[in-house]
């Protein structure tokens, strides 16, 4: 007996020191997948601290060039023509977001107006069809009650020789004009539960604008663009902020102190008058319209016409009178304008 107890007893030990051995291993396991998981981490920090360390260096080295330039007498009035040509870029391109944000508002509750009316002309349609249905079955109901007064009547007022020849009829008929008053008071309830559903249709989503609606507001936009341009064509203006928006301080040079002066006073000066200029809008949808006659798409879904195009820019004066000049506005992205576009 005890050669078999300690036996068994070994056995037990074997078990238990294999689960042992496979919950170590487990372990093992699970460990080996923090540790890469954790190393995955570390990497991943280094690389954005060297891009942070990058980016940083590359300000530092912007600062310093744009201290050099300050600091050097024949460089300082270049700096800061550069940078008002390029708030005067960045004011084109505001003002040009804003238009085209305010036309888009205009023509999604234009669009969206048309199809909530479509949708309460359509529940009106249908609360009205059920509410006169209603009407009719609420007056059959009322003949119905009408009638079984009569009837009731009647047999009340029989006599005993009539109640025993007609009573058992009379009576059927009184059933009958029962049973058809509550039909018909079921039929109305359901007429009224779904007018109340009627009722309670909630109007549809704003699907968004269609291809044709988007090129409308393309050429509006485009239109506005050509305005922007035509205003600070003058002295080469908008050319000169395009070229400031697109290129580093120091990489032009626009002259001596009096030239430099004198590109900031003519900025200000067609800025300040740009300001006051508001009555276009009979001017912008002529220019939109002369650009909808010439433009041509890539495809049937595109909403953005081939820059070429729409490169020719429509100067209208007072009276109307159209004149024509060359300016790939769209294809040389002025203001931006390629990412103020609908799609």
């Amino acid at each position: 007996m005890t050669g078999l107890s300690g036996l068994f007893k070994a056995e037990d030990e074997e078990v238990d020191n294999s689960e042992k051995l496979v919950d170590l291993f487990r372990n093992r396991a699970e460990l080996k997948k923090e540790f890469a998981a954790l190393r995955n981490e570390k990497y991943q920090l280094q690389d954005r601290i060297k891009e942070h360390q990058g980016a940083t260096a590359r300000v530092q080295q912007k600062m310093d060039h744009l201290e050099s330039l300050l600091l050097d007498p024949d460089w300082v009035h270049n700096v800061v023509a550069f940078y008002q040509l390029r708030r005067l870029g960045a004011h084109c391109n505001a003002q040009l977001a804003r238009f085209a944000e305010h036309i888009k508002q205009q023509r999604e509750q234009k669009v969206h107006g048309k199809t909530l009316d479509a949708w309460n002309a359509m529940r009106s349609g249908k609360s009205d069809a059920v509410r006169a249905k209603a009407g009719e079955v609420r007056l059959q109901v009322q003949l119905l009650e009408d009638q079984l007064q009569a009837e009731q009547h009647k047999m009340q007022t029989m006599g005993g020789i009539a109640r025993l020849f007609r009573g058992r009829s009379q009576s059927d008929a009184v059933d009958e004009i029962a049973v058809n008053i509550e039909t018909f008071k079921a039929e109305e309830n359901g007429l009224l539960a779904n007018l109340q559903n009627i009722e309670n249709m909630q109007p549809p989503d704003h699907e968004g604008l269609d291809v044709t609606t988007k090129r409308s507001i393309n050429f509006m936009i485009i239109a506005f663009a050509q305005q922007l341009y035509l205003h600070f064509e003058e002295h080469n203006l908008a050319a000169m902020a395009k070229e400031a928006s697109e290129k580093s301080v120091g990489a032009v040079n626009y002259g001596s102190k009096y030239e430099c002066d004198e590109i900031i006073e003519n900025l200000n000066s067609r800025r300040e008058s740009m300001e006051s200029v508001t009555d276009y809008a009979e001017v912008l949808q002529k220019r939109a319209r002369k650009l909808s006659d010439h433009a041509l798409f890539r495809s049937d879904e595109d909403a953005v016409p081939v820059p070429g195009t729409v490169a020719t820019i429509y100067s209208i004066d007072a009276n109307g009178v159209v004149r024509e000049k060359d300016a790939n506005l769209l294809g040389d992205n002025y203001f931006a304008i390629a990412k103020i576009l609908s799609r």
